[in-house]
Order: structure tokens, then sequence, then C-alpha cells
């Protein structure tokens, strides 16, 4: 396997990861050093070939990007790249969920009646660790104290299926998610397979307009981009029961007024409210 990785300074973070969301490629990350603050983009890819490939699409997609001509280029085996993972991926709970690398499996204990999720960061489209899929992650926990188990959960726009597996695994009964990359459809299925839910989410193709068609959640989730959040924004208003709610993250802290803006024009009388979790930041719209 072979890893490029590059430094990025600190004002070119928010462009780089902007730019990652867009192109979608889930084998390029960011990773910060928190005690220095230094940050570096990472990609592993299995030759040399798929690593050039990959470095020229990004390097065509990031035009306003301050990217150096050539990347630092190693081989890296497969071993290292598995304990690579290890070092950024930790266990992390939110009240009685908690989401658990797979290599933790015999040695991490949860708590009385608390619940796990466990994920391989050795599977495509993310691992719940980013700070989007928390903030789903910790309204879709919230929400049970308002709506209970029984209303029906949409995870539009799935991608390795952790929010809807996290639904289910809290117990809501009726869980369906879709994705418009089936491979993103598979990875989520093997997901649910390891964490023995393989028939308690329905996964499927769509995207947010077939998805959504004829179909009404008591909470939708859309962790995707703010672009495309506010140009299907009918789509995903229409898709929610009244009571209901819908969360939409993937939106940078810095387009939040303007994504919160467009959704309080079209849900007139829905209650909204944002937060921010570093860089990224979520609404919540709540339909009484």
């Amino acid at each position: 396997m072979i890893e490029l990785s590059v430094p990025v300074v600190a004002d070119q973070v928010d462009l780089l990861e902007e730019t990652l969301l867009e192109i979608g490629d889930a084998r390029w990350m960011v990773l910060q050093d928190l005690p220095t603050a230094q940050s570096k983009l990472i990609g592993v890819f299995a030759d040399e070939s798929e690593a050039e490939d990959a470095w020229q699409a990004l390097v065509a997609a990031a035009v306003v990007v301050r990217l150096p001509s050539r990347p630092n280029s190693r081989i890296l085996a497969e071993a290292d790249w598995r304990n690579s993972y290890k070092a950024h991926f930790k266990a992390w709970h939110f009240g009685k969920l908690h989401w658990v690398p797979i290599w933790e499996r015999e040695t991490y204990a949860a708590g009385g009646d608390d619940k796990i999720i466990w994920l391989d960061p050795g599977l495509a489209f993310g691992t719940g660790n980013h700070e989007t899929t928390r903030l789903c992650c910790e309204r879709l926990v919230s929400l049970t104290q308002d709506f209970g188990f029984d209303v029906p959960v949409i995870d539009a726009g799935c991608g390795s299926g952790i929010l809807a597996l996290s639904a289910a695994r809290l117990g809501y009964r009726n869980v369906i998610g879709f994705d418009n990359d089936p491979e993103a459809i598979a990875v989520s299925r093997e997901n649910a397979e390891m964490n023995g839910l393989l028939n308690a989410v329905e996964f499927f193709v769509g995207d947010l307009v077939t998805g959504l068609a004829n179909r009404k959640g008591g909470i939708v989730l859309a962790n995707i981009q703010a672009d495309v959040l506010m140009a299907f924004s009918d789509q995903l208003l229409g898709s929610v029961l009244q009571p209901g709610a819908l969360v939409l993250s993937g939106i940078l802290a810095r387009e939040n007024d303007q994504v919160r803006e467009h959704f309080v024009a079209k849900a007139r009388g829905w209650k909204i409210e944002a937060r921010v979790m570093n860089e990224w930041s979520d609404l919540l719209l709540i339909r009484s």
C-alpha cells in the first residue's frame, strides 16, 4: 500500500476538508495533532498508480487550496495501516450509546444497559469519529426523550450506515437508510452484519428524490453537505412527519447562518436550533 501525505497550514484546513467532502473520496483524511495544532493530509492507496490518480484528482478539485507540487510518499504495510488507524480512532459515547473500534471488542465494557456500535476503520465511508457524524448521533440519542422509539427513522445519504445502525441499536423499530452509491450500501450492510443488525435496518440505493419518494420519518437524518442540503430542502422537509424532527449535518460552521436562513424561509413555524463542534455544525428542525 502507498501512503501520500502533505502538511496543511491552519488557514487551509477548512478549505481542504470542504474539497474532500465535495469529491467524496474517503481514502483521504485530514489529521490534526492537538498538542502542536499541526495538520496533515493523508491518503492510503492500493498501489502507486492508484495513488497518482487520486493525487491528480485532488489537485484538480482543490483549486482554492495551496498544495505542494508533489506529496510525500512511502510504502505502507497493511499492518502499519491498521495500526495507524488505531492511533486516531478511539471509543466515544453519548448517553447510553457507545461507538467502539472493533479491535476493542474483547476488552471494552459498557456499563449497565448501555449499548455498543462496533466500528471497523478498514471499511470505507467513515467510522463515526468525524464531528458531522457525532453531531447527528448526539441529536439522535437526545431525540428519544421527545419521540420515543415508535417513530420511523430515515438516514438519508447513509454512507457507512452508522446513523441508521445507531438508531436500531438504541431501539427504534422502523429504520431505513439509503445512499446513491451502491458501494456505500454494501459497506452499510457489512457494518450491520458485524453488529448483528442485518435485519434491523433496510438499506437500499437511492438519492434524495427517489429515496424519499412516498416515505416519511418521525426523525430524518441527513449528514451530507451544505449545498446539497439546500438544493434538496423541499424533499427533506417534505419527508418529516408531524410531529417530527429533521437533523442536518455536514455543514461547516461558517456556512451555518446561510443554511439556517435558507431553511427558516421554507420551514415557517418549525423550531430551529444549531450547534457547533470545532469547525462543523448542525441544524435541528422540529415540526410540532
